[in-house]
């Protein structure tokens, strides 16, 4: 059975950028694959010395790419189904910038229908994707720190936890499964000296955390997590985003998420952190 990884998404989202990722971490990477090769992909890959790690990026028309899934799936395959996402303005930037056709110009008539005809077929694959990942706001850093930090725990533990802070000013962010509002805890921002810090700073953190509300709001959002987490992992989830939101996304949301992350370690779980906005002004 070999271990395969199936990145998916709108064009222009960062597929081939996860697939170089993937590649650094050892896997067997196979680009703009067509969907009805997958099977006989995995099917060679995993003969007696094949390949024990496989990630395939999927080339065009891949709205159908579930029943494909699901078959590996059948097979006794692990299969983890990646969805790279973007909003539509930022696609249309990227495809301005780079002057690259869109796989769907043929079907519309301009860019932006292109894109919205590509994300209405794939809607179904997003819905079923074992993890969702925003580029909207991720440079290519970015985006690989948020991939090594999900693969490289993949043998570790089952469920894969990240916790990420962000600041409500820049929006939602789009992949969290579960958001909690922090702006009802006292804002370092208002204090001169802890202005220019970040919620990594200990005293910044002492300033959000050490604090009578602070302590009774985490132990009774790390009590509901820890009740929810035996749940998810029955349900076949493989990975779940928890996003910390703050004001601007510097401080409280930061020092809260560093801190829950820590105190998930206490129960056996292994979460890893990232901070979207924590070096905006």
């Amino acid at each position: 059975m070999a271990d395969i990884v199936l990145i998916t998404g709108l064009s222009g989202a960062g597929r081939s950028g996860a697939a170089d990722v993937l590649d650094d971490l050892g896997y067997y990477v196979i680009d703009n694959l067509p969907t009805s090769l997958l099977p006989t992909i995995v099917e060679l890959a995993s003969q007696p010395g094949g390949i024990e790690r496989l990630a395939l990026v999927s080339g065009r028309n891949h709205d159908d790419v579930l029943p494909e899934v699901a078959h590996i799936r059948a097979e006794g395959h692990e299969v983890t189904l990646v969805f790279l996402d973007a909003s539509t303005p930022v696609l249309v930037q990227r495809y301005d910038a780079t002057r690259r056709r869109h796989p769907f110009a043929d079907h519309a008539d301009g860019l932006l229908e292109a894109i919205e005809h590509e994300r209405e077929l794939l809607q179904k694959v997003k819905v079923e994707a074992d993890l969702v990942i925003d580029t909207t706001d991720l440079n290519v850093h970015q985006l690989k720190e948020r991939l090594v930090g999900a693969f490289e725990m993949a043998s570790s533990q089952q469920l894969q936890i990240a916790v990420e802070s962000f600041g409500y000013k820049n929006g939602l962010p789009l992949d969290a499964d579960i958001v909690m509002d922090v702006r009802f805890l006292p804002n370092p921002h208002w204090d001169d000296d802890l202005r220019p810090l970040t919620g990594h700073d200990p005293r910044v953190r002492d300033y959000v955390i050490e604090r009578a509300q602070a302590a009774t709001f985490l132990d009774g959002f790390e009590a509901l997590l820890v009740e929810l987490l035996p749940s998810y992992r029955a349900e076949g989830r493989s990975y779940l985003t928890i996003a910390i939101g703050c004001t601007g996304g510097r401080h409280r949301s930061v020092a809260v998420a560093e801190e829950l992350a820590g105190r998930f370690t206490e129960h056996g779980v292994v979460a890893r952190t990232s901070h979207r906005d924590v070096g905006g002004g």
